[in-house]
């Protein structure tokens, strides 16, 4: 292995390795820095949960809070003011590996407010608000894999604001996704604007997809029966299969005629970014879905526990296009279960729109 470290091999297969975890005493301690240095961490992603769990959890933020509390912000204020400085920071330790990669990555991103998934019109604001404030080429704005988030996906690519797309669990749903950046740069392309600069991630959220569906498959394993060996197959493998698929719709979207006009006047892929990717069943290796989904041109953000285990104890291959007959036949059995993925797909993004702000002064 690459001096011994299983992360910065990863690189070597053309994955980038983020991190899901932000908060201010990694940044200014100077840990994020020994990452970037240390393990080749290339990005940094973030969302309200993150953001919750890092003020409640850390006194880094009393001072600013009591003082913001006393001058009279709101809790929305404060917590703006809050996840919008530890972005700006952890950027500023990003942009040598954003100056060095030519914008491949070195990005961290901030999720505009998920009250906002079903309002178009709301996002793009928030977006442009957001992405002003910031004031880094190296950010992304998370904006949610819904329908109304099509368009303002669309939008703001066209408008040159780069764009991380969250919330995305469904083979259909990613290529409207796709379709929308692709949309996004042909009207930038057509009013005369550059492409080069325009970045995008599509998030594809893996492990949600296997809590959903494994309890499903053990309940038909307990019935017996001819259904429960089939059962027994595909348990714990939906998910991994799902996002083997959605990087073989990848590569045909990103080879097509299509891309290949924009990619001539300086247009990114629209890489896949495997997200949530620690492992829920404590009974499955701890980097079941890191190890699984190594392959040219993507990007997998893991929570520190997850990268300290990568770290540990890691096996770099790529293994992306390992067992695609073998994927597809998974997906295409489910139905036999009577488990219709697109159901659970849409389940889960359904439980990712009702996602709100916390209280975090509570």
């Amino acid at each position: 292995m690459m001096n011994g470290n299983s992360l910065k091999k990863l690189g070597t297969f053309g994955q980038s390795i983020w991190l899901d975890y932000i908060r201010r005493d990694l940044i200014v301690s100077g840990k994020l820095r020994r990452l970037i240095e240390e393990d080749g961490l290339q990005g940094m992603t973030s969302n309200p949960t993150i953001f919750e769990k890092a003020i409640v959890g850390s006194q880094e933020y009393d001072q600013d809070i009591r003082a913001m509390a006393l001058g009279g912000k709101g809790v929305n204020a404060i917590y703006e003011a809050l996840s919008q400085g530890d972005v700006q920071r952890a950027a500023d330790e990003f942009r040598p590996v954003y100056d060095k990669t030519a914008g491949h990555d070195g990005y961290v991103s901030l999720e505009v407010n998920p009250h906002l998934a079903h309002d178009t019109k709301g996002t793009v604001e928030e977006a442009h608000r957001l992405w002003k404030t910031l004031a880094r080429p190296n950010v992304f704005i998370k904006v949610p894999a819904t329908t109304e988030g099509l368009p303002a996906i669309q939008a703001l690519i066209s408008e040159g604001i780069n764009v991380n797309v969250t919330l995305l669990f469904g083979l259909p749903r990613y290529r409207q996704v796709a379709d929308a950046y692709l949309a996004g740069l042909a009207a930038r392309a057509a009013h005369g604007n550059p492409l080069n600069h325009v970045a995008s991630v599509a998030s594809f959220f893996v492990s949600r997809i296997d809590s959903l569906i494994d309890p499903l498959l053990e309940k038909i394993i307990v019935q017996g029966g001819k259904k429960a060996d089939l059962a027994k197959q595909v348990r714990g493998q939906v998910a991994i299969a799902n996002a083997k698929m959605a990087y073989q719709i990848y590569k045909e979207i990103f080879c097509s005629d299509r891309f290949k006009e924009l990619a001539a006047q300086g247009a990114r892929a629209q890489r896949l970014l495997w997200a949530s990717t620690s492992t829920k069943n404590p009974g499955e290796s701890d980097v079941k879905y890191v190890e699984a989904l190594i392959g040219p041109d993507t990007v997998n953000t893991t929570p520190l526990e997850t990268l300290d285990a990568y770290r540990d104890h890691g096996h770099p291959n790529a293994r992306i296009e390992h067992g695609v007959a073998e994927a597809r036949n998974v997906l295409e059995r489910l139905p036999d279960l009577g488990i219709s993925l697109d159901h659970v797909t849409q389940q889960l993004a359904g439980c990712g729109k009702t996602l709100a702000f916390f209280c975090l002064l509570g």
